[in-house]
C-alpha cells in the first residue's frame, strides 16, 4: 500500500501516471485512499456510503461521447474517486439525497456523468455527505449527521457538496464529484482550501433519466485540488448526449481544456465588488480576501478596478432564485414521495417548509422569477461589456460553526404548527422566512448569479484568515470563457501555490 504522505503529494493526474508507468497499482491506490477514510471519517463525517470499486470499474464504450467513451486512453486510470450522494447516480445503489425517503430507494440507471467518469478509469469507492436535496450552503443532514471541515473541524466545510470537500482536503481522494445549483462547487471550495469551477450552462450534460436540475441552473463537475485535474476532469465531462436539449458553446481546440492550459489568458480587465444588499456586513476577512486576489492580479499585469455596486439587482435575483428554489423543493418531496410511499416524516422540517412556501408559490409568480432570468442576463451582459471578468469574495463570511444556522426552539414550534395546520400561504408571513434567508443566502450571497445567468464561474483558494480557515474568491466570467477562467486560475496557482499548506485532521 502507497505511504499515505505520498499519496497525498499527488493530485489525480499525478496518481494516474503512476498507474500507468507501473510504478503503483489501482489496488494499491484504493487501499490507501481506504485506510484514510477509516482514520478521519469518524471525525469528518465526509463519506457516507462504501462502494466496491470492483463491481462498478467497467470498460471504456459505454456509449456516451465524453473523453473516456471510445476505446481510446483512459486519463484518470486507477485514480480512486468519490461521488456526491445527490443526482451522480450509480446503478445498484442508493442515492439518498440526504433524505431519509430516499435513502433506501436503489437506482437502476447510472447517471451519464457518473458514467463518464467510470469509463476516463477512476474507481468510485463511496459516496459524499451533502444536506437533503441540496438545499442548504451547509451540510448537516439530519440523515447523516453534519459533516465537518478539515481544517478546523468545529466549523462547516460548506454545502451543498461539502462531504465532497471535507474528502478532498483531508486527503481522502485527490478529487471529488460536486454539483452546483446556487454555489454547491464554489461554496465548499472556498471553505476547504480548494479549486472549484461551475461551468457554463449547457457544457456538461444531464442524464439519461433526469433532465436540467433546477430548470438549467445546475451542473455537475469536480472539486479538487489541482487547476489542471478541474481542467482534466471536464474534458473527461463535456459533449452533449442524444437526449441533450442543445449543443454546448464555444469548446478549447485541440486537447481539450487540459491543453488550453498551456496558454496565458492574455490582460484581462476584472471590476471587483465586495458588496451586497443581501447581507450589508461583508465580513472584514471576505473583503481582505478579494483585496489580496485584486494585489496579485494586478502583479499578474491585468488591469484591476474596484466598483461600487453589483452589476445586478442581488436582492431581485436573491428573490428569483429562492422563489424557483422554494418550487423545485416542492417537486422534489412528491418525487422522493411517488418513488417511495413515504410521508412527511421522510423529511427535514426545514424541507417542508421549503416545499409548502413552494406549493404555495402561483404559476405566474413562479414563471416571473424565471423570465427575470433575462433580465439579470442582460445586466451582467452590460457588466462584461466594460470587465473581462467580476472578482467578488466566494463567501460573505468565514465558514460558520457547525449548528449555526440551527432553527431556534420558537421558530421551530411555529413552524410545526403551521406545517401540522397545513397553511403554507401563512409561512410567507412569519419569521420562518427571514431565518431561510439568513440560513440558505446570508453567508453565501454572491453565488447565484453565475446560476441563474448560466455563465461560468470559479472559487480559488488565495485567503486563509487569521484563525486558518480557508476563504476563496469567486471569478464570474462570460458565457462560454470556461477555458479562459482555468487559464487563469492556472496563473493564479504558479504565482500563489495552494497545495503546499494542507488541512491536517487531528485522528
Amino acid at each position: 500500500m502507497l505511504d499515505f504522505e505520498e499519496y497525498r503529494s499527488y493530485d489525480a493526474t499525478g496518481l494516474a501516471a503512476l498507474v500507468r508507468d507501473g510504478e503503483v497499482t489501482a489496488d494499491e491506490l484504493v487501499a490507501t485512499a481506504r485506510a484514510r477514510i477509516e482514520a478521519v471519517n469518524p471525525t469528518i463525517n465526509a463519506v457516507v456510503a462504501d462502494v466496491d470499486p470492483d463491481q462498478t470499474w467497467t470498460s471504456a464504450g459505454s456509449g456516451t461521447t465524453g473523453a473516456g467513451a471510445d476505446d481510446g486512453p483512459r486519463p484518470f486510470e486507477g485514480v480512486p474517486f468519490l461521488l456526491k450522494d445527490l443526482h451522480q447516480d450509480l446503478a445498484g445503489h442508493a442515492t439518498s439525497g440526504g433524505s431519509r425517503s430516499l435513502s433506501g430507494h436503489v437506482v437502476n440507471e447510472t447517471a451519464t456523468v457518473v458514467q463518464r467518469w467510470l469509463d476516463a478509469g477512476l474507481r468510485v469507492i463511496g459516496k459524499t455527505n451533502t444536506p437533503e436535496f441540496g438545499a442548504k450552503g451547509i451540510t448537516e443532514p439530519h440523515l447523516f449527521g453534519a459533516a465537518r471541515n478539515p481544517w478546523h473541524t468545529d466549523h462547516t466545510p460548506g454545502g451543498s457538496s461539502g462531504g465532497s470537500g471535507s474528502a478532498v482536503a483531508a486527503g481522502i481522494v485527490p478529487v471529488a464529484g460536486a454539483s452546483d445549483g446556487g454555489g454547491s462547487i464554489r461554496i465548499p471550495a472556498s471553505a476547504n482550501g480548494l479549486f472549484g469551477l461551475k461551468v457554463s450552462r449547457g457544457l456538461i450534460p444531464h442524464g439519461p433519466g433526469r433532465g436540467e436540475p433546477l430548470g438549467g441552473t445546475a451542473t455537475d463537475g469536480v472539486l479538487s485540488r489541482s487547476v489542471r485535474d478541474s481542467a482534466a476532469m471536464l474534458d473527461v465531462l463535456v459533449g452533449p448526449t442524444d437526449v441533450s436539449p442543445y449543443l454546448p458553446g464555444e469548446l478549447p481546440g485541440p486537447g481539450g481544456f487540459a491543453a488550453a492550459l498551456a496558454q496565458e489568458p492574455g490582460r484581462l480587465r476584472i471590476g471587483v465588488c465586495t458588496r451586497s444588499a443581501i447581507n450589508p456586513d461583508v465580513h472584514p476577512e471576505a473583503k481582505a480576501a478579494a483585496a489580496k486576489a485584486a494585489r496579485l492580479l494586478e502583479e499578474l499585469g491585468h488591469d484591476v478596478t474596484e466598483i461600487e455596486t453589483p452589476p445586478v439587482d442581488d436582492e431581485q435575483l436573491a428573490q428569483s432564485f429562492l422563489t424557483t428554489w422554494f418550487a423545485y423543493c416542492a417537486q422534489q418531496v412528491e418525487e422522493a414521495k411517488r418513488l417511495t410511499g413515504c410521508g412527511d416524516e421522510g423529511f427535514e422540517p426545514d424541507t417542508l417548509v421549503m416545499a409548502a412556501l413552494g406549493r404555495a408559490t402561483t404559476p405566474v409568480a413562479f414563471l416571473d422569477a424565471v423570465e427575470a432570468r433575462h433580465e439579470h442576463v442582460r445586466r451582467l451582459a452590460a457588466f462584461h461589456d466594460r470587465y473581462d471578468l467580476l472578482l467578488t469574495p466566494t463567501t460573505a463570511t468565514p465558514p460558520p460553526r457547525v449548528g449555526a444556522f440551527d432553527m431556534p426552539l420558537p421558530v421551530q414550534l411555529l413552524q410545526k404548527g403551521l406545517l401540522t395546520a397545513r397553511a403554507g400561504g401563512l409561512l410567507r408571513h412569519t419569521p420562518i422566512v427571514d431565518q431561510m434567508i439568513k440560513q440558505n443566502l446570508g453567508w453565501v450571497p454572491f453565488t447565484q448569479l453565475a446560476n441563474l445567468t448560466g455563465r461560468p464561474a470559479m472559487s480559488v483558494p488565495l485567503h486563509r484568515t487569521h484563525d486558518g480557515l480557508p476563504m476563496g474568491v469567486q471569478l464570474v466570467g462570460r458565457l462560454g470563457t470556461d477555458a479562459l477562467l482555468l487559464q487563469l486560475a492556472a496563473q493564479l496557482e504558479q504565482a500563489a501555490p495552494w497545495d503546499d499548506v494542507r488541512a491536517t485532521v487531528e485522528v
